[in-house]
């Protein structure tokens, strides 16, 4: 007694015109879906950057090349991880639709930087803790460590929100 033919099922995904995709056009496709969502997180990362720049005193390129302070790279590095993780889950809940999920992933990752902000303000407000005062020490501070927590503590809360 021989086997009996399972029928082929075809695994590639069919366009909107109800025609199966090759394989070179999921690629493609993919390809361009990874290239938008990296040069948006590049984008987002830059404007990161340079809001975490205008909230400290100084050049925060030249504090972290030149004066190699610790404290402004910490706080550089976990603002922009916690925005690294807002982008994230911007892109994984986006479910496939590239254009909707590049848009939330703007939204979303706007809204990280900006709530990244308002924290810092606060806790200069509420706690006594001030960035500006922190980058002048040359000595990794215990108030920057607190800081780059609460920095990823956000970035983390905000991801959670977005999926």
């Amino acid at each position: 007694m021989s086997p009996t033919p399972i029928p082929a099922v075809t695994l590639l995904p069919s366009a909107p015109g109800g025609e199966t995709l090759s394989i070179a056009e999921i690629l493609g496709r993919g390809a361009l879906a990874i290239a938008s969502y990296a040069a948006l997180g590049v984008i987002l990362l830059i404007i990161g950057f340079y809001v975490i720049d205008m909230a400290i005193p100084g050049k925060l390129s030249r504090l972290i090349k030149e004066d190699r302070n610790p404290n402004a790279t910490l706080l550089a590095c976990s603002g922009l991880a916690a925005l690294g993780l807002i982008v994230a889950a911007s892109i994984w809940s986006s479910g496939g639709a590239l254009h909707e999920g590049l848009l939330a992933t703007l939204v979303f990752g706007l809204v990280g930087i900006a709530v990244q902000t308002v924290a810092m303000i606060a806790f200069d407000k509420v706690a006594g803790v001030s960035v500006r005062e922190l980058v002048k020490e040359p000595d990794l501070q215990p108030g920057a460590r607190l800081l780059a927590v609460t920095h990823l503590a956000i970035g983390l809360i905000t991801a959670v929100a977005v999926v």
